[in-house]
């Protein structure tokens, strides 16, 4: 079902015979109601700090932001399910089995840099976090029986940062077409008949607070493709791909990757010119992205994702 405002949501694929996971709570409807409210705990930064040799003080160093854990205290509830006690009892440990399940996580948990995904409305925004199910403790309790269980739970955010749920996308091509002013026959007073658009092919706008990691899918035909962000930095490849292959560079930190047609890897043909892959961010304001490289035929795209991060909900 889709999120009403104060509901979360835990999910992610399954994994060979693990199942995967679309747990909803947070809500009287879905049946799993916070107790109070959600918690996010930020982790202590890792800091650089060194003595100075010598003196009193210490000589700055380069900061490192951590984790953040965000922490539930769920009601399992399942009181007006049944009529007799045992009925309530039943439903109960099959709902509290069900959220055990889905925060078990075996699907995700694993396979290396896997990343579930807990989304939540808040103020009217969706936002999402990316990490993985941790804790999950039930309370013993005698209302169990009567169909009410307490449950903490928790879930690691690998970075703390919370991105827009809703994925943007520019499309840029080798060669776009040219922008459209003034358009024949004239007459007086001028006047547009033809289309025209103040953006230039290839303009972003990337929002939120905080610079967020794009996807960047690189269509053939071409030779030696580059995607540069005017201003901040250029991303090439030295390979070719032909009409109907796609490399992908997947910046973002559970992910960094860089995959010929989503399964061979192809990072080591970045070239020696481009950043890294956790240095290729977008910072929030307009960013114009430019497709480059060889193409004679004029067919081939580059396209570039992102969901607009922020630091907190």
């Amino acid at each position: 079902m889709s999120l009403s405002e104060g509901e979360w949501n835990l999910s992610y694929s399954s994994s060979g015979i693990h199942p995967g996971a679309d747990f909803t709570f947070g809500s009287f409807r879905s049946g799993f109601y916070l107790l109070d409210p959600f918690e996010i705990a930020y982790g202590d930064p890792d800091v650089g700090d060194t003595p100075n040799p010598r003196r009193d003080g210490v000589r700055l160093g380069q900061d490192f932001r951590t984790t953040a854990t965000i922490t539930f205290e769920v009601a399992v509830d399942t009181v007006d399910t049944a009529h007799t006690q045992r009925g309530r009892h039943g439903a109960n440990l099959g709902a509290v089995s069900q959220m055990a399940q889905a925060w078990d996580g075996e699907a995700v948990r694993r396979r290396f840099g896997t990343a579930a995904v807990l989304r939540t409305v808040q103020g009217g925004r969706v936002r999402r976090f990316y990490g993985r199910p941790r804790k999950f403790a039930p309370a013993a309790s005698r209302l169990t029986r009567q169909g009410h269980t307490p449950v903490i739970a928790s879930f690691l955010s690998l970075d703390g940062v919370a991105y827009d749920d809703t994925e943007r996308t520019v499309r840029v091509t080798m060669n776009p077409a040219p922008r459209r002013g003034l358009a024949g026959p004239l007459t007086t007073p001028l006047r547009m008949t033809g289309s025209g658009s103040s953006k230039v092919p290839g303009e972003a706008v990337i929002g939120g607070t905080k610079p967020t990691w794009p996807v960047i899918t690189f269509y053939g035909p071409v030779a030696q493709p580059v995607c540069e962000v005017v201003g901040k930095w250029k991303a090439s490849l030295d390979l070719t791909l032909a009409k109907g292959e796609r490399v992908t560079i997947d910046t973002r930190p559970w992910a960094l990757t860089v995959l010929r047609n989503g399964s061979a890897s192809v990072a080591g043909k970045l070239s020696r010119s481009s950043p890294r892959l956790p240095d290729m961010r977008l910072p929030p304001g307009r960013q114009d992205f430019v497709l480059r490289g060889s193409d004679a035929t004029g067919l081939s795209s580059m396209t570039v994702a992102w969901r607009d991060a922020y630091a907190y909900l």
